[in-house]
């Protein structure tokens, strides 16, 4: 199980409802008329439906669009020292490609073994792969490969998410609080295929999500599109889909993988990946005396479902932006709103579904909430 645990982490298109884990309230709705037309069915069937999926193999094209709603990080990268002393390769870089922009990828599985992903850019493509015992992972830009033995996922302590649509959809049930309706919006055309929208929207007010769309496959209930829009409008957050896909098993030799002649192997394991703090301690340094961000004390959670708020303390005052490099500091105020109340003063550093308050004494409060609903919880913090 512990190999399957580790290719999750990386193969993460095949679960794209994954984020719908997360508070999920069940209230019954028939589907409303559409294109195409199917049967009615309630939310709490459609989520039955997708716990009785039993898709172990796919290959297609599927396509993500991501708009935070950030400043340009042109140059950002360079001013943190990015790329140095590190393999091109490496997945956790590569992925985070992802989280902005519009990117193709070619994506096949054959059960809980055997995966592949390929972010196609231009003439250039990046291929993750998951064989057996294997990961591997291939920038044909730099011909740069990586490799890690998926053994080794049982020596780096993380968190175990669904890995399956049966365990995705008990998690779904679990996490039922009421904070959030969950309905079936209609029908839809995905990739060719029939399916089902799965619609789930926070109750509560003061979240920066607006709703979280899933297509759901109308005959084998495997999650198909993924749909993250927030409150401030605009394109979505997150949009990401099957253009293609074909339920048949992929041929063997599409999991196979030899490094080219010529190109730099680089072993990678859990003694070279960098712990949370070692990343904190890093940031501070580069954003310019923003301190050691992984010290002080652990966070709190404070409000529940939706509008939760994780806080805590830095135990250092507030970094100056103006001492941090030109680059970052521009980046950093085109973020930034600077805030008072009861608590004081601070910053709210904004994207389109997450803010972070930083007060002028060190306090941190960050969550998928609005920027009033972050003072709100400082103020009555003092």
């Amino acid at each position: 199980m512990a190999d399957n645990r580790k290719a999750s982490r990386y193969i993460v298109p095949v679960a794209v409802a994954g984020v719908a884990a997360a508070t999920i309230g069940l209230v019954p709705a028939l589907a409303a008329s559409g294109d195409p037309d199917l049967p009615e069915i309630t939310a709490q069937q459609l989520i039955e439906k997708i716990a009785a999926s039993e898709t172990q193999t796919l290959s297609g094209t599927f396509k993500v669009s991501t708009d935070l709603g950030l400043p340009s990080v042109a140059g950002l990268a360079g001013s943190l020292g990015g790329g140095s002393g590190s393999a091109s390769a490496d997945p956790q870089e590569k992925l985070t490609q992802l989280v902005s922009g519009t990117h193709t990828l070619r994506v096949a599985a054959d059960g809980p073994d055997r995966q592949k992903l390929t972010i196609l850019d231009g003439s250039d493509e990046y291929s993750l792969i998951h064989n057996g015992d294997d990961v591997w992972g291939y920038d044909s830009k730099s011909n740069e490969v990586f490799h890690e033995k998926a053994d080794g996922a049982d020596k780096a302590p993380e968190k175990e998410l669904p890995a399956t649509p049966k365990e995705l959809a008990d998690e779904i049930l679990k996490a039922a609080d009421g904070t959030t309706s969950i309905t079936v919006g209609g029908t839809a055309k995905v990739a060719g295929r029939d399916a089902y929208q799965l619609v789930i929207k926070p109750k509560q007010s003061g979240s920066m999500v607006e709703s979280v769309k899933v297509a759901v496959d109308a005959q084998n209930g495997t999650p198909l599109k993924f749909t993250l829009s927030s409150v401030d409008g605009g394109k979505p957050v997150v949009d990401a889909g099957f253009t293609k896909v074909d339920f048949g098993k992929p041929a063997a030799s599409t999991f196979d993988f030899k490094a080219p002649k010529g190109a730099k192997v680089t072993e990678g394991g859990p003694e070279n990946e960098k712990a949370p703090e070692d990343f904190g301690k890093e940031f501070g340094k580069q954003f310019g005396g923003l301190g050691d961000l992984g010290g002080g004390e652990g966070p709190n959670v404070i409000g529940e479902g939706w509008t939760s708020i994780a806080t805590f303390d830095t135990g250092a005052p507030a970094p100056k932006t103006d001492e941090a490099p030109k680059e970052v500091q521009g980046f950093l105020d085109a973020l930034g709103d600077k805030v008072t109340g009861k608590f004081g003063s601070g910053t709210v550093f904004k994207t389109k579904i997450v803010n972070v308050l930083m007060t002028d004494d060190g306090k941190v409060y960050a969550g998928a909430v609005t920027k009033d609903a972050l003072v709100d919880a400082a103020n009555a913090a003092k």
